[in-house]
């Protein structure tokens, strides 16, 4: 194969740039937002630590930013045009910062910067609904300055659906429930929903688009988010995030912003009595348009298991629909989800006997377990 499937453990294979592991902790080197007041060396951001191939960003505005410059749209073509302007090859960048503490021993987490190469995918798209799939592409270089790779992930996908009058919402304790949209809100709305890269739930949310002459973006409701996975690893004192998220298309690409709350829950799922909110922490995702990289290995990947990945998101789907709400365990036997479906997906790669039914069975086979 053309490519190398990375686990989902590997994501610190994001890169950050290089001048910022040259640094010696300055004390000015600061930027806005930050703790300009903090003493010591022990706030420079965490994240991956590899360094990546050189990329070119697109000099030009981008055909998607371009489209919604057209006179005479709908409201609702509008908002079509500016989801699906979010398709295309990028090198993307993730900043988190806490900004502000609640709590009277809060310990301030260091920032979060990571970045990245991705192609996101139109995996659907109708006049109602649209789908698309992030594919990380990545080329390494190594001390010894040879490049490594490429290496391939499937990322997350977020799929967008007009005037849902339901959601599929994070409830807290890695619960998921169908609750609806407020009748006042369904009109000329768009619900988001992300999926995790095995195509489990994360959250959704509805809001609705606006635009401009020169901007498009879209606000979310206050949504209701599990951990990340960038903080799991390092956190275990909240259990839910609380914000909103923005998406707005700019020449370049597209930025998703978030302003998140981390918040306790208290064993039933409520936001707790006692000291709920620990901080709030504003993020910045930027998907930046880049012209002139190879990402044939994630367009081979795509191609030989989107069948299995079609299979799976119909299983979950039926599996979503068939309570009103459902706890997924993230592992059973320390085995996590992902490696399931990952697993599964490598074995139909390409398959040229592919037999849906029975990959089909076999999906729900293998996600009873996480089902509690």
């Amino acid at each position: 194969m053309l490519f190398r499937l990375i686990a989902l453990v590997s994501l610190s294979l994001y890169f950050l740039p290089t001048a910022a592991q040259d640094l010696n902790c300055p004390q000015n080197y600061r930027y806005t937002f930050s703790w300009s007041q903090a003493q010591g060396c022990d706030f420079l951001p965490r994240g991956g630590t590899s360094t990546g191939t050189p990329v070119t960003l697109d000099p030009d505005p981008h055909a998607g930013w371009l489209s919604l410059q057209e006179p005479g749209l709908s409201k609702k073509e509008q908002d079509r045009r500016a989801i699906l302007a979010m398709a295309g090859p990028y090198r993307t960048s993730f900043e988190f910062l806490e900004t502000v503490a609640y709590t009277p021993d809060f310990e301030r987490g260091r920032p979060y910067q990571s970045w990245g190469t991705e192609y996101i995918y139109v995996v659907e798209e109708r006049e109602d609904f649209i789908s698309l799939q992030h594919i990380i592409v990545m080329y390494v270089k190594g001390e010894d300055e040879q490049i490594m790779g490429p290496f391939v992930q499937k990322h997350w996908r977020q799929d967008w659906a007009y005037e849902k009058n339901s959601v599929f919402a994070y409830i807290g304790h890695d619960t998921w429930a169908h609750q609806g949209v407020p009748e006042s809100e369904i009109s000329g709305s768009w619900a988001q929903s992300v999926y995790q890269v095995d195509d489990s739930p994360r959250y959704e949310s509805w809001g609705q688009w606006q635009h401009w002459e020169n901007v498009s973006t879209w606000l979310s409701a206050e949504t209701w988010r599990p951990i990340p996975r960038r903080e799991s690893s390092v956190r275990e004192d909240y259990d839910v995030l609380i914000g909103t998220n923005r998406h707005t298309i700019v020449p370049t690409g597209w930025v998703h912003e978030e302003e998140n709350y981390k918040v306790v829950l208290n064993g039933h799922g409520a936001i707790d009595n006692g000291l709920p909110f620990l901080s709030k922490e504003l993020g910045v995702n930027r998907y930046e348009r880049i012209i002139d990289f190879d990402f044939s290995a994630g367009d081979d990947y795509w191609s030989s298991t989107s069948r299995y990945w079609e299979d799976a998101r119909a299983v979950w789907s039926q599996l979503f629909a068939s309570a009103q709400q459902h706890t997924i365990a993230p592992s059973v036997d320390g085995v996590p989800l992902f490696a399931v479906l990952f697993g599964q997906a490598q074995e139909f790669s390409g398959d040229e006997e592919y037999d849906s039914e029975a990959v089909r069975t076999m999906i729900r086979t293998a996600l009873r377990p996480y089902f509690q």
